[in-house]
């Protein structure tokens, strides 16, 4: 039990430092609001295009190609969206909240924090796993998100723009050079692949400390009962239904941590903008990110720490 609990701490404990160094970054005023919003857009058109790239075009595909793997986490972050669906639906009446309920329980921050904790348990060499899953799972949050709000905000649904949109997602864009660099031979210099490698490294760590620097608590009383029900969806239904298919299915080792990155990470922080824009509570979006990517530093660690004692890895 000591050595699962040490392995549990050990892929939980570096992820909270980091945020733990974004909420002292954020304590001492190193950063205003602005600065840190340009510093996440760089994060997110620059230094997620490189790191996804690196893990790609580094890829050994006859190791990690896993089309049992991907289908299963497309099937399920399908099933959550649909049963999210119908809870918002019978649960809340206004459609503003639905759309940002039904977005928090299906969409988990697995981008930023799901590589990290493959990372921590199974070694950098582990990376390109999660990575390899996010060219399932991101396009299908952007689709599904903007589909679900636009259909609760009574507009269009529009696959063809939806389509253009997420093509132009860094992530999808450095999974896609990664694979036809790495798929087609095409070698890449050294001294322009190890500034690229260099870069990515540094994106993980950046992310989690920008998450920390922009943490607020925000309005929570007028939106109680909607948060609490996100972040029971989240941080506990979601897992339970995601990683007792994933054990009953025979899903082990790295295959069964990425599949607990997906279900068990808290709300996307993308989530938050997505409903902004489109006609979604703001309020209640931005408080499921904060309330759950805190409380997740125990809930993560007790998914992990059960599912370790089970020998799921």
């Amino acid at each position: 039990m000591i050595e699962n609990f040490w392995v549990s701490l050990g892929a939980i404990f570096p992820i909270f430092v980091l945020i733990g160094i974004g909420l002292l970054v954020k304590q001492q005023n190193f950063m205003n609001p602005v600065e840190l919003k340009h510093l996440n857009k760089m994060i997110f058109r620059i230094f997620f295009f490189c790191m996804l790239f690196t893990n790609i075009y580094r890829a050994d595909f006859a190791d990690v190609w896993n089309p049992r793997l991907m289908l299963f986490s497309a099937g399920g972050v399908t099933v959550l969206l649909i049963l999210s669906l119908i809870f918002a639906v019978l649960f809340e009446k206004r459609n503003d909240r639905r759309g940002v309920i039904t977005q928090a329980i299906f969409r988990s921050n697995f981008v930023i924090l799901g590589i990290p904790i493959v990372v921590n348990i199974f070694g950098e060499e582990a990376a390109v796993l999660p990575s390899v899953v996010i060219a399932v799972v991101v396009p299908l949050y952007n689709i599904y998100s903007v589909a679900e709000l636009e259909a609760f905000r009574g507009g269009t649904f529009n696959l063809v723009k939806i389509l253009k949109g997420v093509m132009k997602n860094p992530m999808i864009q450095g999974i896609f050079c990664g694979l036809v660099f790495n798929l087609a031979g095409i070698p890449v210099p050294d001294p322009l692949m190890k500034p690229i490698a260099q870069v990515g490294a540094c994106t993980t760590p950046l992310a989690l400390i920008v998450l920390g620097a922009t943490f607020d608590r925000g309005q929570v009383a007028e939106s109680v009962r909607d948060l609490r029900a996100c972040l029971i969806g989240r941080l506990f239904v979601a897992p339970l239904l995601f990683l007792s298919a994933a054990a009953a299915l025979g899903f082990r080792g790295p295959e069964f941590v990425t599949i607990l990155a997906i279900a068990a990470t808290p709300c996307a922080v993308a989530s938050f903008t997505m409903a902004q824009q489109m006609g979604g509570d703001a309020n209640l979006a931005g408080n499921t990110v904060i309330f759950s990517s805190a409380l997740s530093c125990f809930t993560m660690f007790g998914w992990i720490f059960v599912t370790k004692m089970l020998g799921m890895f």
